[in-house]
């Protein structure tokens, strides 16, 4: 409660103009806000740009953030805006290089062993695979820990639509991590990803 009470207090400042209380809100988000663009881009450096750019509209676009719901959940859902909007430019062929990924899951449902780097590649191999409209909201809910609700506030979405597409999601990666990578969701053809997905 003295977090979000901090936040609103940060907030406040930041919409007159005040620096110091941005760069401190920055402080708070930036690994986070990072971690969580790279986990749907597979691109560090389009996410630590995309981050960069989330923060510069949280600073010119303050005055517009009302308190009825946690800053966090704001700056998320200006993060995941940017991403779906990159997602669409991004050839329909990008990989994520395995190489690249620094990162871990902060937390989740998923109970992995973070010292068994085969299972976390597969998890990985396994997300960077599921179509964006199952990757933002399975990542925003079992890796960000947000819940359903807030979500479906971020993305603009209704509640009954974010808990299929999350348990979709969800299922798509059991299947993945079970049968491997060959399996196919059932479905329409997407040619983005070259795989069968439900319908929504």
């Amino acid at each position: 409660m003295n977090k979000r009470m901090d936040e609103q207090e940060l907030m406040e400042k930041i919409k007159k103009g005040d620096e110091a209380a941005f760069s401190e809100l920055m402080i708070m988000y930036k690994d986070r806000v990072v971690n969580f663009l790279y986990q749907f881009t597979g691109d560090y450096q389009v996410a630590v740009d995309l981050s960069q750019e989330t923060f510069l509209r949280v600073f010119f676009k303050a005055k517009k953030y009302r308190p009825i719901a946690p800053v966090s959940s704001w700056i998320y859902a200006i993060a995941a805006n940017l991403a779906r909007t990159e997602r669409k430019k991004i050839s329909k062929k990008a990989a994520i290089s395995i190489d690249e990924i620094t990162n871990s899951y902060s937390a989740g449902s998923y109970s992995l062993d973070h010292n068994d780097p085969g299972l976390m590649r597969n998890v990985k191999q396994a997300l960077g695979q599921l179509h964006p409209r199952y990757r933002l909201p399975v990542i925003l809910k079992d890796v960000e820990g947000f819940s359903q609700e807030e979500i479906a506030r971020m993305l603009k979405l209704p509640v009954g639509t974010v808990k299929a597409r999350i348990s979709r999601g969800r299922e798509y990666l059991r299947r993945w991590l079970e049968e491997g990578r060959e399996i196919k969701n059932r479905g329409e053809e997407d040619e983005s990803y070259g795989l069968k997905l439900p319908d929504d």
